[in-house]
């Protein structure tokens, strides 16, 4: 027997259908890519998104067709990735941030037909657009006005120009929602950069997760800004789940310096955002420079790399704003756990609040987690047991683009994360490190992100990264590499001293080395393989 309910398909422009509808006056603000802020609503977003649609099927785009884009978080990108998601067709986000030859990579494996592609990043198109062997058009998302002299071997139109040939009557085409909605590459694993494709049933539900109070908390009263880059991991769902609730959305457009993200929160009255850490470094460093204050903001959604305890102190200390630590990957659609406190926890202060906070938290409905040996058995919830950090729910992924990689779950359906965490009695996980990068000491593990952590506590240390590097007795010791902050000299007896008692003493590092700056990956997160290439030859002073 089968209940007697509609059959109401999960489609991703039911979303913005339900923005329009209940929520169309609610603002959608934009800092333009040309400069100025750029004001609209939702129910001009749907119908400029319409019209998008119906000039993409002029285009011959229809369902299954990829489309890349190469832009920051504009009204426009927004209007294109519900233009083609309205067709069936796919949006691909493409990581500007990436190496040339990786993009062409990408954008070829692919096969994406069309480019739609922000002023910034047209002198990177211009250097590859001869290599990019499916793109028939190049659409550059500005006005007549604004638009440049540029030299490309493929069709070019101007995106305002564009969609004025086509009007928004048009009605989005009806397909099952189990249909590919979005593509976003992932360089996360060995090999070649591998696609994860999402589905609007995907996307819908991790968009409802997402939104729930122990999660984001977003509702209609909140002013969000996604700071997280829309082609960085599905844009962590705010493309979704800002509209889902009816949330006011701002959106930064491509300045991401202290100062501009700063000017933003209090000139738009933000309660809400979301970034990785290097962001809110930017952030503090300016406020701390400048005296600023953040006098709307509530809550700041941190992940993409573990967040500095450091850094969450002075968010909820200094400025009143409370700190969701988050934790997920691009094969996650991207959520996996926020750090929200549940009864278990909710009345601690002081150290105690802050030791919880340091973890991952506790993941969504929707999201099933394990932590393993490595024969595949179940270690337990006691808050210390490392192991395999392993997950599965309707918005994991179950295989990569193409068959890339084969089988990538276990028996039971599980993803391998390729992370390495505990998790304690009340469901909270912890990352302790990657596989690749935990320190093997004497045959006991020693996280770097515990040490990384308690680095960036010391007053003159900005950003800090433990690599680990051969010892003749213990295999790997930890190095610790720091960037100072500005005008400081840190100094390596001061630093270990500091670290001293709050870290087993074996897991001390065995040296410390200042650098003017640490690689980051195109996600922003610390570049390990690079460091590690650095410091190869290192010998440390107890070896």
């Amino acid at each position: 027997m089968l209940g007697l309910m509609q059959d109401w398909p999960l489609l991703c422009t039911k979303i913005l259908d339900h923005a329009a509808t209940y929520h169309g006056r609610r603002e959608v603000v934009s800092r333009s890519v040309e400069g100025p802020v750029h004001r609209t609503d939702y129910a001009t977003l749907r119908r400029r998104s319409l019209q998008v649609a119906k000039r993409l099927e002029r285009e011959g785009i229809g369902l299954g067709d990829r489309c890349a884009t190469l832009a920051w978080n504009t009204w426009r990108h927004m209007e294109v990735w519900y233009g083609l998601l309205g067709l069936g067709a796919i949006y691909h986000t493409v990581n500007p941030r990436l190496f040339a030859d990786q993009i062409t990579w990408i954008v070829n494996h692919a096969e994406d037909r069309l480019l739609f592609v922000d002023l910034t990043f047209l002198p990177l198109v211009e250097k590859i657009a001869a290599d990019l062997k499916t793109i028939e058009k190049i659409i550059v998302l500005t006005d007549p006005d604004h638009m440049p002299e540029v030299s490309l071997p493929k069709e070019v139109a101007v995106y305002e120009d564009w969609l004025a040939e086509a009007d928004d009557d048009f009605s989005w085409a009806e397909f099952d929602e189990n249909t590919a909605a979005g593509m976003c590459y992932t360089s996360g694993t060995t090999g070649s950069p591998k696609g994860v494709v999402y589905s609007h049933r995907s996307n819908v539900l991790h968009a409802m997760a997402a939104v729930t109070p122990d999660m984001m908390a977003i509702s209609s009263r909140d002013r969000v800004m996604p700071v997280v880059p829309l082609f960085h991991a599905n844009g962590w769902s705010l493309a979704f789940s800002g509209p889902l609730a009816g949330a006011t959305l701002v959106l930064p457009g491509p300045r991401m310096e202290g100062e501009a993200i700063h000017g933003l929160l209090q000139d738009e009255r933000v309660t809400m955002t979301a970034a990785v850490p290097t962001v809110w470094l930017m952030l503090l460093q300016h406020l701390e420079a400048t005296g600023g204050t953040l006098d709307y903001l509530e809550r700041v959604v941190i992940g993409g790399s573990a967040c500095p305890r450091a850094m969450t102190e002075a968010f909820q200390t200094r400025y009143g704003v409370e700190v969701y630590h988050a934790w997920g990957m691009t094969e996650m659609s991207p959520l996996g756990s926020i750090c929200t406190l549940t009864p278990e926890y909710a009345d601690l202060e002081g150290a105690a609040r802050l030791d919880i906070q340091e973890k991952q938290g506790h993941p969504p409905f929707t999201v099933e987690m394990r932590v393993t040996d490595d024969e595949g058995v179940d270690v337990p919830w006691d808050g210390k047991t490392f192991g395999r950090l392993k997950v599965r729910g309707p918005a994991v992924a179950e295989a990569y683009f193409k068959g890339e990689g084969g089988e990538i779950r276990d028996a039971e359906g599980f993803f391998d994360t390729g992370d390495v965490a505990h998790m304690d009695e009340n469901g909270y996980m912890q990352i302790t490190d990657r596989s690749k990068d935990v320190i093997k000491s004497g045959g006991e593990w020693i996280s770097t992100i515990d040490l990384e952590n308690l680095a960036v506590g010391h007053p003159d240390v900005a950003e800090a990264a433990v690599i680990g590097v051969a010892h003749p007795k213990w295999d790997e010791r930890p190095l610790l590499v720091v960037v100072p902050r500005e005008g400081r000299e840190p100094n390596r007896d001061d630093i270990l001293a500091f670290m001293a008692g709050r870290v087993a003493k074996w897991w001390l590092p065995d040296d410390v080395v200042v650098v003017e700056e640490i690689p980051h990956t195109a996600t922003g997160k610390i570049k390990k393989t690079t460091l590690r290439e650095q410091f190869g030859d290192y010998r440390l002073p107890t070896a």
